[in-house]
């Protein structure tokens, strides 16, 4: 019988993957770039002000509490900024960059505050197996919540390389260290371990003034069960990296994409893609579906509280996307997914 079915295709064929490459101490980006600014620029640019003035606060509508998902699926929860909670059947539960905290700085007095409170309470956790860092920047990398977390779940931490000492200095010491492109496989699942492999992104690391670019930076890629994998992709700015993360671990069934934390644009595009470039990374590293994060918590930048949202709808249209195709989730809202 005819097979009238069109010819799919073939991928092109790829070299094995680098790891993340180094100038003496420091990491350098996908690109080949150092990490992040010189001091000269962070200073000019808090010079320029803090731009578009955000609210105090900002009660949002209760979300019902997110359950167990069912057989076959995973349950992706929003909690704000870049914080999610991922609940697959079977296991495991992870966390990425979860933050509780009412700062985002090494000052507990002073830096970003929330203007929001946590998509679920912290008492609300369900039991935690794992939690993936994407780097060590302190609204992804809160040290408070991890030392809650710790003392409650004792959790398993992934993140890049370079991150277990900061880790072990505050009595966390089951971390795992991944480079880019390495694989591991998650605890605590009781129908299997799933994979998880640990990607690059365009951006840098920091926690004080003299340890630029000495720990690494990225994103994850998770795998269920059924095949289908989601996407974080961590801070990043935009970069040929999406299309290789895309053409060798893709496609996405859901991705979890930064929008938010991009002015001015002399500055910020070489850390953060703004709604536009956002959208364009969704179309290059092959993602079905995207919920967007890193948006309208703690105040990073220049962009008013709703401009991320409203530059990503006229992004989305332009590209001629669909709104349930890459959307900005409500804080708390859980999205299932068969995975």
């Amino acid at each position: 019988m005819k097979d009238d079915a069109a010819p799919q295709p073939r991928q092109p064929a790829l070299t094995p993957p680098k790891g993340a490459q180094r100038q003496g101490r420091v990491f350098l980006n996908p690109d080949g770039s150092p990490a992040g600014h010189e001091l000269a620029a962070v200073w000019k640019m808090m010079r320029e002000g803090g731009g578009a003035p955000w609210p105090d606060w900002i009660e949002d509508p209760p979300q019902p509490v997110p359950m167990a998902p069912p057989p076959g699926h995973a349950s992706i929860t929003f909690l704000g900024h870049a914080s999610f909670l991922i609940q697959v059947a079977g296991g495991p539960n992870l966390l990425i960059d979860p933050i509780w905290s009412d700062r985002c700085s090494p000052f507990g007095f002073a830096g970003p505050k929330r203007v929001r409170a946590p998509g679920l309470g912290f008492d609300l956790l369900p039991k935690i197996d794992a939690v993936l860092i994407s780097h060590n920047h302190y609204d992804h990398c809160d040290i408070p919540t991890l030392k809650r977390l710790q003392a409650r779940f004792s959790p398993r931490i992934i993140t890049g390389l370079g991150n277990a000492g900061l880790l072990a200095k505050h009595g966390m010491e089951d971390v795992l260290e991944l480079d880019w492109w390495q694989p591991a496989l998650l605890p605590g699942g009781s129908l299997g371990s799933l994979p998880v492999h640990y990607v690059p992104a365009q951006h840098a690391s920091a926690r004080g003034m003299g340890d630029r670019g000495q720990a690494l930076w990225g994103g994850f890629v998770l795998e269920g069960r059924s095949g289908a994998r989601i996407y974080f992709a961590g801070d990043t700015a935009w970069g040929p990296h999406f299309a290789e993360i895309g053409a060798r671990l893709g496609p996405f069934a859901l991705g979890l994409l930064p929008i938010g934390a991009y002015e001015p644009r002399w500055f910020m595009s070489k850390v953060h893609v703004n709604p536009a470039e956002a959208v364009q990374a969704f179309l290059a590293a092959r993602v079905e579906r995207a919920l967007a994060m890193h948006f309208g918590t703690f105040k990073l930048t220049q962009e008013g509280i709703d401009a991320p949202v409203v530059e990503l709808a006229r992004a989305r249209s332009a590209a001629g996307l669909a709104d349930e195709a890459f959307r900005a989730p409500a804080l708390g809202e859980t999205v299932l997914l068969a995975f």
